[in-house]
């Protein structure tokens, strides 16, 4: 009898992050793995996932016109001073077909101080991901597999999420 409640506690402990309830957030059923995950830095230097594998990796999809995007961005960068998510890389991708001139314009209109630009210039990842609106950010795991997304803005500073996203750490 012990050892059946100790294993369905063990189960329900494992598996408890499924029901989070944290606005936008949708949790995979099945672990998706993408191949060929490139973007641009700002120096035009390309960016292969591949190369953090080991690493809770969130990529942030935005725009300089999307007011969402404005409104979540500051707590989205404040989320790399949490030392517990020392594992961490966070890469929010403009995708609005933006220059570097207007995207930095954007970034220092809602203070950003931790996060650095990317891009995806021909808008490739928009469709590999199948984003269907902006914010979208597509959590993957330290294998390399998308394991939640969030679709549209959150406040990446409340606690329930943090919480929920150390477990990933």
């Amino acid at each position: 009898m012990r050892f059946l409640i100790i294993f369905i506690f063990l189960i329900s402990k494992s598996y408890s992050y499924e029901s989070i309830e944290i606005k936008n957030l949708i949790i995979n059923k099945d672990l998706k793995k993408y191949e060929n995950i490139t973007f641009l830095d700002t120096n035009n230097k390309s960016i292969n996932l591949n190369d953090y594998e080991g690493n809770l990796i969130l990529l942030n999809f935005w725009a300089t016109w999307c007011a969402p995007c404005k409104e979540e961005m500051p707590s989205l960068d404040s989320l790399l001073e949490n030392k517990y998510l020392d594992k961490l890389q966070i890469f929010p991708i403009n995708i609005g077909n933006e220059n570097f001139e207007k995207a930095l314009k954007f970034f220092d209109e809602v203070g950003i101080q931790n996060l650095n630009l990317y891009f995806d210039p021909p808008v490739t990842l928009a469709k590999k991901f199948n984003l269907r609106g902006l914010p979208t950010t597509i959590l993957i795991d330290k294998k390399g597999f998308e394991f939640a997304r969030i679709i549209g803005s959150i406040d990446f500073q409340n606690k329930k999420f943090v919480d929920w996203l150390i477990e990933y750490n």
